[in-house]
């Protein structure tokens, strides 16, 4: 072993040299990567925060609503912002019991209270005028269902919006704004 077997050993002592710093550089380049991308994330995340919350609006030129006023406890003067209030009436329906439609299995029943959201004690009286046609539709409508209708929340919502529809139909022109669950009983 001479002089030429331990060049040759240098240079492949060399040459690994050069790949393993090579393959060291790569994790390098994902660390910048990171620094650069991570603290872009953050200040996109703060200011994303900061304009759903309102603290850049005076920033924007935006000027404040009578809602985030009453938000921030900040109105004119020390004055409280009065927000206006609806004139909304709720009364309630009489209790109706239903069997739900089981396909000839053993019978089950909706128990269910609701409570009607209207405009003000005009329509209410306009809706208790026609209270038979409203409570015709909703029992037809009830006996239909079956029990896999009323599973989970979404079950109540579809529920919910079809009531409000058949209500709406029955006291046309007068509108309900909402249809208002008090008790549901399935048994």
């Amino acid at each position: 072993m001479g002089r030429s077997a331990m060049a040759d050993d240098d240079l492949d002592g060399d040459v690994e040299g050069e790949v393993i710093s090579e393959t060291g550089g790569g994790g390098g380049g994902k660390k910048k990567l990171i620094m650069i991308v991570l603290p872009l994330l953050l200040l996109l995340g703060g200011g994303a925060a900061a304009y759903f919350m309102g603290a850049l609006d005076s920033l924007l030129g935006e000027e404040p609503t009578e809602e985030t006023l009453a938000e921030d406890g900040e109105g004119g003067g020390g004055e409280d912002v009065a927000m206006p209030v609806e004139d909304a009436v709720f009364f309630d329906l009489p209790e109706l019991l239903v069997n739900l439609n089981t396909g000839g299995r053993r019978s089950q029943f909706l128990k269910i209270r609701i409570s009607l959201e209207v405009p003000s004690l005009a329509d209410q009286q306009r809706v208790e005028a026609v209270m038979p046609r409203v409570v015709d539709n909703f029992q037809t409508y009830l006996r239909e269902l079956r029990i896999e209708d009323l599973q989970g929340s979404a079950g109540m919502y579809r529920l919910r919006e079809e009531l409000l529809t058949r209500v709406n139909a029955a006291v046309k022109p007068t509108t309900v704004n909402e249809v208002l669950f008090k008790e549901i009983l399935v048994q």
